[in-house]
C-alpha cells in the first residue's frame, strides 16, 4: 500500500514476495551479509526500479549516523561564474557517492559565515567543505574545529586540516617552459601584481616561471605591474609601450589580464604572436574568445571540488590522492593545471633570441 502516492518499502517486499527485512538489506546493500541470494537480490532490485521507489533518507540516517549530506560555505564562489566550476565539480563527486551538497554563501561577511556553519553543524551534514573564490592563505574558522572538514582553494598554515589548491607554482614552470620551447628566452615581462598578501596564486606562479628561466641560465626582463584586470592592464602595458619598450613574450597572471594586454600591443601595433608572444592563467572561456586564441595555463577548478568531496568522505586526509603536496605544508593537495592550447605563441625557430 501506498502513502500519499509514494511507493514504500513494504510495497517493493509485497510485489517481490519477500519480507521488509529482506528488502531493506538488499536495498541497502547488504545481501552479502544476510546470505540472500544473487537471484532474489536482482530480483527486488528490478521491482524497485521499475516501481520507482525511492528510500527514507531519514529513516537510512537514524540506521547509519549519516545524512549523505555535505555543506558547502563559501564567500564568493556560488555566485562567481568562473570559481562556481569548484561546486560543479564537488556536486558531480557528489551525486557519484549518492550525497548532497547544501550550499551557502557568506558574501565575505564573517557573521554570516559562522551562522551558515551552525546552521549546516544542526542540520547534522556529513561534513563541510569551506571555499574561498581566491587561492587564498587564511584561518580556519572556528567554529569548524572538531568537524569533519575540507578548505577547498584556501589553506591555513597553523592549522593540519586538508585543504586543495592548484599547482600553482608548477603551472608557472609550464607557462615558462612553453616561451622557453618556441625559443622566446629574452625579453620576457610578467603582467600583473600581487595585490592581497593574502593571495598565494600571483608569488606561487612568480616563484615557478623564475625557477625554469634560470634554470636555462636566463631571466625574466622585469614586471608590468596593474592589477588583475582588462582595464588597468591596458593602461599599464599601453603607457609601458609608449616609453619605447618591446617585449618579446609577455606571461600575464589571468585571462582578464592577458584581453587588456593584447589591446594594448595592438594600438602600438605589435602583433601577437609575431612580434610578441603570450601566455596566461585561468583557461577560461575568456582565454578561447581572444583572438588569436591565449595558451592558458587551466585552473583545474572541476577537479579540485571534486577531490574536497572524495577527501571528505574518504577521511580526514585521504593520502592516497596521488598528488603532489606542498613541501612546506603537507596537508596541503595541489592539484596539476593543464594547458589550455592556443595561438598566443609563435613557432619554435633553430635558432634562440638573443
Amino acid at each position: 500500500m501506498t502513502i500519499g502516492g509514494k511507493v514504500t518499502l513494504r510495497d517493493v517486499a509485497e510485489r517481490a514476495g519477500v519480507s521488509r527485512t529482506t528488502a531493506s538489506y538488499i536495498l541497502n546493500g547488504l545481501s552479502g551479509q544476510a546470505g540472500i541470494s544473487p537471484d532474489t537480490d536482482k530480483r527486488v532490485r528490478e521491482i524497485a526500479g521499475a516501481l520507482g521507489y525511492r528510500p527514507n533518507r531519514n529513516a537510512r540516517s537514524l540506521r547509519t549516523a549519516t545524512t549523505t549530506t555535505i555543506g558547502v560555505i563559501t564567500d564568493y564562489v556560488a555566485s562567481g561564474m568562473f570559481s562556481s566550476e569548484m561546486l560543479a565539480g564537488a556536486n558531480m563527486a557528489a551525486r557519484r557517492a549518492d550525497h548532497l551538497l547544501v550550499i551557502g554563501e557568506s558574501e565575505g561577511d564573517a557573521t554570516a559565515r559562522d551562522l551558515l556553519i551552525d546552521e549546516m553543524i544542526d542540520r547534522q551534514v556529513d561534513g563541510i567543505i569551506y571555499a574561498t573564490r581566491t587561492a587564498l592563505r587564511t584561518e580556519f574558522p572556528e567554529r569548524l574545529a572538531g568537524t569533519r572538514a575540507v578548505m577547498l582553494n584556501c589553506y591555513d598554515p597553523d592549522r593540519p586540516v586538508p585543504s586543495i589548491l592548484p599547482d600553482d607554482r608548477m603551472g608557472g614552470r609550464g607557462a615558462a617552459d612553453i616561451l622557453l620551447a618556441a625559443g622566446v628566452f629574452a625579453g620576457v615581462f610578467t603582467v600583473g601584481e600581487t595585490p592581497d598578501n593574502d593571495a598565494v596564486a600571483g608569488p606561487r606562479r612568480m616563484a615557478g616561471i623564475r625557477e625554469r628561466f634560470a634554470e636555462e641560465g636566463h631571466a625574466l626582463a622585469g614586471t608590468i605591474e596593474c592589477l588583475w584586470q582588462p582595464e588597468p592592464t591596458y593602461d599599464a602595458v599601453l603607457e609601458w609601450l609608449s616609453r619605447g619598450n618591446r617585449p618579446k613574450g609577455l606571461i600575464c597572471m589571468n585571462d582578464r589580464a592577458a584581453v587588456g594586454a593584447y589591446q594594448a600591443l595592438r594600438d602600438q601595433g605589435l602583433n601577437v604572436p609575431g612580434d610578441v608572444s603570450v601566455v596566461s592563467f585561468d583557461g577560461s572561456e575568456v582565454a578561447s574568445w581572444l583572438r588569436p586564441r591565449a595558451v592558458s595555463m587551466v585552473l583545474p577548478l572541476r577537479s579540485m571540488g571534486a577531490l574536497a568531496v572524495e577527501l571528505l568522505l574518504g577521511g580526514p586526509d585521504d593520502a592516497g590522492s596521488g598528488l603532489a603536496r606542498d613541501p612546506d605544508q603537507g596537508g596541503v593537495h595541489l592539484v596539476p593545471m593543464p594547458v589550455l592550447a592556443g595561438d598566443s605563441v609563435r613557432a619554435a625557430k633553430t635558432g634562440h633570441d638573443a
